[in-house]
């Protein structure tokens, strides 16, 4: 093997070696442009503990693995991957019996511990920019912890990265040793933008501008760190006319286009390499001394309308753009122009948030479940979230991969086997024949990568999409995402065991519904597009799209969009596809519901998936115990006002509310209570009536007495009677449906009474109002016996002025 080059790491590689020589963990820590990725594991690999076992080196993405792979290579004399360093991602893999050191993506490490979970032929993992803490990255490091702990005390693990948690990865990998290189690094003018950019829509524009104010300025390559691939075709628009070679680097590209960025230029000429955050760490981009940083990148997050992760943009952390930076400046000093301010940069967090709690976490649970601990069993960095953890397991409880007690399934052991997404994994092992795998490795290289039909007024037929990848052609056609799907397809079908040469056959719809079985739609009423979801979520489609008069859809693709989502991929389905494949997901319900436009309550019988209704029939005699229970929910619902409230009515229900008030055990009359517990005291009334307005016919003030037994009604009675007797013989009304209890009465009938009445034993307060002998208001007062010596003066003073022919003695409490 040839000599390693003297890179500033080269320093620490002894310190590394003696410290997992002496213990199983360790962690490296060495700038950007140290050697880190590529010096270490092969100074490694001669170690007496490695010597029988392979080195698996984790690279958070295939770009990175890639490059990383074909760098190693050369370093010990082999003109590719393959040898001595192998190279294993999804899409590639060049491995062989002589390979001693593999680089693989963090997935594939994953997958393979859960089919191999004793690593028997690696003698040690390396994380590779562990900083980053995708979310396979933490559970690989969780689980060949576990490893490490239970059967594998000598696998050697070691973290790398240029910006760390020291402190929590040396804790969780047993306080292990920390090596840190200083390296040889060079000078970093950093320089801030004078205004920050109001929205992100405006980056392209000021990533062109300024590219073109620093090439003049400064010398080397340029490497800007845009978003996405949508920002980086925008800037490359506006750059046009350049004297200098426009490159975009980012995941989507096919290898060679790739490699274009992370090779030098043959002609020498000056090169602007625009890339994602792929470029943040792990590649060196040779020749590049000007770092222009648009402050953005694409991070997945939980969208909870949904339960799906989205990638949204958001702002960096001060770490990521150190990490920028620092790319500026690998083999001179250079130059980082960030497009924000200094004040800006001083509120950006200190390090990007662990994909761990942000994304949706099925597969993660599947996972945990397939390798038999819980997620409390394993060392995490950080625990994953309990909400959205259990929002995983229903997701896969759904997908046949758990059962009700939460263990892994026949079914979900080949889920996990596959390498994809839960939903992805469950559709792929829906397919019966070889037709269907064929095009269930098509869906689901499909949904794997991006749309390849661009517009987001695109009609939403999945199976246009999958014509674009057997020879199909459409005007607004990606042929770089088409190529990539075709070879993730590929790989689905040797996942499959599927002959190369099988066609597809079959429906999308079918297998989209394994797969998303939450996400099939029924089309909602007669309006064209509107849909409504398993999962009890609305959904739309264009008026015009063909897919919008279709009575059932397999959702593939969602967007949220106000309200109700988008639909932007689906397939048709029908209701024989559904009892074939699912028949333990139908049911038949029997139900009565309140029609507010009919005013009656219908009895139906539905065939349901989850929420949606299939078919309804009319029952022709339903269950009169079942109408009057809906019917009660519908008046509850609409506040009682249906009920037929008369006076008798008011006056009993306030009569029990004010023993309420002052005694235990009666019960509780406020509106509330009342709708509450329809079904126990009003439903039974109910039987028999199919229409609100024949609720009009009961006496409510008989049911609302009968609420208690005869004794509290006797009770009622003597506390708070209905009428109270007055002199002559007469008796006067209380109006109890008041702040207080009130009689009302002429005051000639009161005459002769020198003291009200005491209610419930004085508990509840009463009070009087005098009426002149034309039934109009003379006072209210609850203190008859000083009224009648007081305020009485003056009130007679007016009615006999008024009234002389009626009686107004000066001591009414002796009588007329």
């Amino acid at each position: 093997m040839p000599p390693l080059p003297d890179l500033p790491v080269t320093e620490a590689l002894p310190r590394l070696a003696a410290a997992l020589q002496e213990g199983s963990n360790a962690v490296l820590v060495a700038p950007p442009g140290a050697g880190k990725t590529t010096l270490a594991p092969i100074a490694l690999m001669e170690e007496p503990w490695a010597r029988e076992g392979k080195i698996l080196v984790l690279e958070p993405r295939r770009v990175a693995a890639r490059a990383a792979a074909r760098r190693m290579a050369e370093l010990v004399g082999e003109a590719q991957p393959g040898g001595t360093v192998g190279l294993a991602t999804r899409l590639d893999r060049a491995i062989s019996d002589r390979t001693r050191v593999e680089v693989v993506t963090e997935g594939l490490l994953v997958r393979r511990l859960q089919t191999d979970p004793g690593l028997d032929d690696v003698a040690a993992v390396l994380f590779d920019e562990a900083h980053e803490r995708n979310l396979d990255t933490d559970l690989a490091l969780a689980l060949c912890l576990d490893l490490q702990r239970a059967l594998r005390p000598e696998l050697r693990l070691l973290a790398m990265s240029a910006t760390l948690d020291i402190a929590r990865f040396a804790a969780v990998l047993g306080d292990c040793p920390v090596v840190e290189s200083l390296g040889r690094a060079f000078p970093v003018a950093v320089e801030h933008r004078a205004r920050d950019l109001t929205e992100a829509r405006d980056l392209p524009e000021a990533m062109a501008s300024a590219i073109r104010g620093a090439l003049p300025k400064y010398p080397g390559d340029v490497l800007a760190f845009l978003p996405g691939w949508g920002e980086i075709r925008r800037t490359a628009e506006r750059l046009a006319g350049l004297d200098a070679e426009i490159i975009p680097l980012h995941g989507e590209l096919p290898p060679a286009e790739q490699d274009r960025a992370l090779n030098p230029h043959p002609q020498g000429r000056r090169k602007v390499v625009l890339a994602t955050s792929i470029a943040e760490t792990s590649l060196t981009v040779p020749g590049v001394r000007i770092v222009v940083d648009g402050g953005f990148r694409r991070a997945p997050r939980l969208d909870p309308a949904s339960g799906l992760t989205r990638l949204v943009t958001v702002r960096i952390s001060k770490a990521a753009a150190e990490q920028r930076a620092g790319r500026a400046a690998r083999t001179a000093p250079g130059v980082a122009i960030r497009l924000w301010t200094e004040a800006l940069h001083r509120g950006l967090p200190p390090a990007d948030r662990p994909e761990i709690l942000e994304a949706e976490l099925s597969g993660l649970a599947l996972d945990i479940a397939a390798w038999g601990a819980t997620e409390d069993s394993l060392a995490f960095l950080d625990p994953p979230p309990s909400g959205a953890l259990a929002a995983g397991r229903a997701l896969l409880r759904n997908l046949d991969a758990l059962d009700e007690a939460g263990r892994i399934t026949a079914m979900g052991r080949g889920m996990a086997r596959m390498g994809t997404h839960p939903r992805l994994a469950r559709m792929l092992l829906a397919a019966e024949d070889e037709g269907e795998k064929a095009l269930a490795a098509g869906l689901a290289a499909l949904l794997e990568e991006r749309d390849p039909i661009r517009g987001r007024e695109t009609a939403a037929d999945i199976n246009a999409r999958l014509e674009l990848l057997h020879g199909g052609d459409h005007p607004n056609a990606d042929r770089a995402t088409i190529q990539r799907i075709r070879r993730a397809a590929a790989l689905h079908r040797r996942r499959l065991r599927l002959h190369g040469t099988a066609l597809p056959g079959g429906e999308a719809g079918p297998l989209l519904a394994a797969g998303f079985p939450d996400r099939i739609a029924a089309k909602r009423g007669t309006m064209d597009g509107a849909f409504r979801l398993a999962s009890g979520q609305g959904a739309r489609l264009a008026a015009n799209d063909p897919l919008g008069r279709a009575p059932l859809l397999a959702v593939a693709d969602l967007e949220l969009a106000g309200t109700d989502a988008r639909i932007r991929m689906a397939a048709p389905l029908d209701l024989a596809t559904l009892e074939r494949r699912f028949p333990e997901r139908l049911r038949w319900e029997e139900s009565a519901t309140f029609d507010a436009r009919a005013g009656a309550v219908l009895a139906r019988r539905r065939r349901m998936f989850g929420p949606l209704v299939l078919e309804e029939h009319a029952l022709p005699a339903p269950d009169p115990a079942t109408i009057a229970a809906a019917l009660a929910t519908a008046i509850a619902e609409r506040g009682l006002r249906d009920l037929n409230w008369t006076e008798a009515a008011k006056q009993t229900r306030a009569r029990l509310r004010w023993m309420a008030g002052v005694e235990e055990g009666w019960p509780d009359m406020s509106d509330a209570a009342l709708a509450a517990g329809v079904q126990d005291w009003l439903a039974p009334h109910l039987q028999g009536c199919t229409k609100l307005s024949e609720a009009k016919s009961l006496d409510l003030a008989t049911i609302l007495r009968n609420l208690v037994p005869w004794e509290r009604q006797r009770r009622l009675d003597a506390a708070l009677p209905a009428r109270i007797d007055l002199p002559g013989g007469r008796s006067a009304m209380v109006d109890y449906d008041r702040d207080v209890p009130t009689l009302e009465a002429r005051a000639q009938h009161l005459f002769g009474l020198d003291a009200l009445p005491k209610l419930a034993e004085g508990r509840v307060p009463v009070q009087a109002a005098l009426l002149s002998p034309a039934g109009r208001p003379i006072a209210v007062t609850g203190d008859l016996h000083n009224f009648w010596r007081g305020g009485w003066l003056d009130a007679r003073k007016d009615m006999r002025g008024r009234y002389p022919k009626h009686a107004w003695p000066e001591e009414p409490w002796r009588g007329a």
